[in-house]
């Protein structure tokens, strides 16, 4: 296990080389987990993410009922109540960092005839869940939150949930798969009609734990998921492949330490999730694929990243919603390229962990480089080789999980050493990020 640390300085180096494997994708450890607790019998779940986030998920649903063991293989395993089996926990269901969990089982719960209290640390109070309360509503479940509709938050349950077609304000893979979730136990058709495709993870895995999922087209061209609720589902096995988003930090890195080459295997391709890839090509970004195959609908394959030169791009706004967490290290990367990078669009961020944009313009000011923050996005001017890092500054993270790998990895080619604060939150998300890096040769080390 990984020691944590407050504080960690990243410095430059020899090249990176060698071949990893990063934890499994964390989008897909929530979901597996979730259908694998609504299964009848016994489901097996292959390269679960053992990260705070997940793990606070399945020590929710064990207190629904579900039981959950992790085996000395690793294997997971959870032996499901069914759908519209979920108890009455016994306690308040606490989230931790992670809005993931708590918007799912948010849905999730709606659709029960039970009453659950949910809350998390500080970070995810300050997160808002309204736009998952506002259809859940609509099915039926009532919500006693705190001011903003932020945790901590009861939710009354209904055993009496009534299917809804929600059209999404804004594209979100949360809230569609929170209303997906409680439409399993409302009877009848449940319709989410996504203004542009994000991420598809919960549909795949609904369809392979045997859930009926139709996929179409609305009138205006908008993409309709429909789901006929109180299926029973069947336990499953699922491989997890390795999270998309946390390979953005060894590929990032990998681009801009001069020299070197590594591959990183099994990785998840989902087109609505591996845009960051596309943008990094665009910018001349040498990443070739090897061994592509397909598992659950999955796409997956080896990622062979070899250094090189990079020029600043306009990333076209309608590519977020397929990148929206890897927006923090394309920042750092921006700042080795040639040219202006410009990010619009992208006004989501201001409500994650942190407000990211800010700590990324922030941090990235702070040590040199030229940004302008605009209400939805960034324009950084980027060096066309090593960028700035300014001596005696240390970057306040937010205590954001993927702001404090962002910076970890640009001082890993800056043209001196950058401190991050806040590093023990990488743990929630990537637990080993420090140890693998350093197995490829990265200089990252805590500090007093």
């Amino acid at each position: 296990m990984s020691v944590k640390i407050a504080h960690s300085a990243a410095s430059h180096g020899a090249p990176l080389q060698g071949e990893i494997a990063v934890p499994g994708d964390k989008s897909i450890s929530h979901r597996a987990l979730i259908l694998g607790a609504l299964s009848v019998g016994e489901s097996t779940i292959h390269g679960l993410l053992e990260g705070a986030d997940v793990l606070a998920t399945a020590q929710a649903l064990r207190a629904y009922g579900a039981d959950i063991r992790r085996g000395s293989d690793a294997v997971w395993r959870v032996n499901g109540v069914g759908v519209g089996g979920l108890m009455t926990p016994s306690d308040i269901l606490d989230l931790g960092n992670s809005g993931t969990g708590a918007r799912l089982l948010l849905g999730l719960t709606a659709a029960h005839g039970i009453t659950s209290i949910f809350t998390g640390d500080a970070s995810l109070r300050q997160r808002p869940m309204e736009r998952v309360i506002t259809p859940l509503q609509q099915m039926g479940a009532r919500f006693e939150a705190a001011p903003g509709g932020r945790l901590p938050i009861t939710v009354i349950g209904t055993n009496r949930a009534m299917p809804i077609e929600y059209r999404l304000p804004v594209p979100s893979a949360q809230i569609k798969s929170a209303v997906l979730l409680a439409g399993l136990n409302a009877p009848g058709c449940t319709a989410v009609i996504e203004p542009r495709p994000s991420r598809d993870h919960t549909e795949h895995l609904l369809r392979h734990f045997g859930a009926e999922v139709t996929i179409g087209s609305d009138d205006d061209g908008a993409r309709r998921i429909s789901l006929t609720g109180r299926p029973e589902l069947q336990p499953q096995t699922v491989a997890v492949p390795g999270d998309p988003s946390s390979a953005a930090f060894p590929i990032a890195a990998a681009l801009l330490v001069p020299g070197s080459e590594i591959t990183v295997t099994g990785v998840g391709l989902n087109p609505l999730r591996a845009a960051l890839l596309d943008t990094l090509r665009e910018m001349g970004a040498r990443i070739t694929e090897r061994n592509r195959r397909q598992d659950q609908g999955e796409p997956i394959a080896d990622l062979v990243v070899r250094a090189g030169p990079l020029r600043g791009i306009e990333v076209p706004g309608e590519r977020a919603p397929a990148m929206i967490d890897e927006y923090p290290i394309l920042a750092a990367v921006a700042a080795f390229a040639s040219g202006a990078t410009v990010m619009r669009g992208i006004g989501e961020l201001r409500v994650k962990e942190s407000d990211r944009i800010s700590a990324m313009a922030n941090g990235l000011g702070a040590l040199g480089v030229q940004v302008e923050e605009l209400e939805d996005g960034l324009i950084i001017q980027g060096h066309d080789g090593p960028a700035p890092a300014a001596k005696g500054v240390c970057i306040n993270t937010e205590m954001d999980h993927r702001i404090a790998m962002s910076f970890l990895v640009y001082g890993l080619a800056a043209q001196g050493p950058v401190q991050v604060a806040g590093c023990e939150m990488i743990e929630t998300s990537f637990p080993g990020f420090s140890e693998l890096m350093a197995g490829l040769g990265a200089h990252i080390e805590a500090v007093s």
